[in-house]
């Protein structure tokens, strides 16, 4: 199907009329979406699958079959086109409960976090960090930022870190990595492609990887060795809500937190760059 044909149709329309051109097995994906579309909205590619009973792979080349570029489009045009709530909340009344409410909800979700997170799980990924030669991080798109502010606090606390916005760039470290280096990848959804692949090159070559991601169920977690889930509980998909990465950024802290050690930031020096660049502030 012509992308401009699709544009305005909505995607339960889009998969009836491409049904009888797609595949048994991708016919039961279409069945199951057609039949659960919140629960489509509110799954990721792991776990729609797993529900059609399928692979990931069907799932994806659904997906393609009927004119998607991948399940991630797919999943969020859905989203728009059940005219979900989640839109009308976008414009609340303007008061000071609103905001305090905001805050109230941001602060609730972190603590349910804080309860999720297996505490042995946690302790390893800091000991994992402590011993490591070497962190490489991985992320794409708009979570790169994570890694970016993640690779600044490590060299603070004098670890060594690699990350970069550009696959090429951080698939080219973990394929130099030495054998006491480790994985971070972070994911919201864990079905980043390009995080997926850097996992498995690292696991190729023996590497230990974190994952902080919101999905248990999903191929970044299953790649990792150590899952710290950015998600205090299983809620629905919210389009919009997807973009914000205030729960990752949270489990990072964390993490870091229980990282600090000022034994070895003395030993390293690693806090001279703030000495140093301590002239330029008031």
């Amino acid at each position: 199907m012509k992308k401009e044909s699709m544009l305005n149709k909505g995607v339960l329309e889009v998969i009836k009329e491409n049904y009888n051109c797609i595949f048994s097995a991708e016919k039961k994906v279409a069945d199951f979406v057609l039949k659960n579309p919140q629960k489509t909205v509110d799954s990721n590619v792991s776990e729609l699958a797993k529900q059609s009973g399928v692979s990931d792979a069907t799932v994806v080349r659904m997906c393609h079959h009927i004119g998607y570029t991948g399940y991630y489009e797919f999943r969020i045009t859905l989203a728009k086109d059940l005219g979900r709530q989640q839109y009308e909340t976008v414009n609340r009344v303007q008061t000071h409960d609103e905001v305090e409410k905001q805050f109230r909800e941001y602060a609730e979700n972190i603590i349910a976090i804080g309860r999720r997170i297996d505490a042995d799980v946690m302790w390893n990924c800091v000991n994992l960090l402590k011993s490591c030669k070497q962190a490489h991080l991985l992320a794409v798109g708009n979570t790169c930022p994570l890694t970016q502010y993640m690779g600044f606090r490590l060299g603070r606390l004098g670890i060594k870190s690699t990350y970069n916005v550009a696959a090429e760039y951080f698939l080219n470290n973990v394929n130099l990595a030495d054998s006491d280096d480790i994985l971070v990848a972070i994911s919201q959804s864990g079905t980043s492609k390009q995080v997926i692949q850097g996992l498995e090159l690292g696991k190729e070559k023996g590497l230990k990887a974190i994952a902080i991601t919101a999905y248990a169920n999903s191929p970044v977690a299953n790649l990792a060795d150590y899952v710290l889930l950015s998600a205090g509980t299983e809620g629905p998909f919210n389009y919009y809500k997807g973009f914000a990465h205030l729960n990752e950024t949270a489990v990072i802290d964390a993490l870091l937190n229980f990282v600090t050690n000022a034994e070895l930031i003395n030993k390293k020096q690693a806090d001279r760059p703030e000495i140093i660049l301590s002239e330029y502030k008031v």
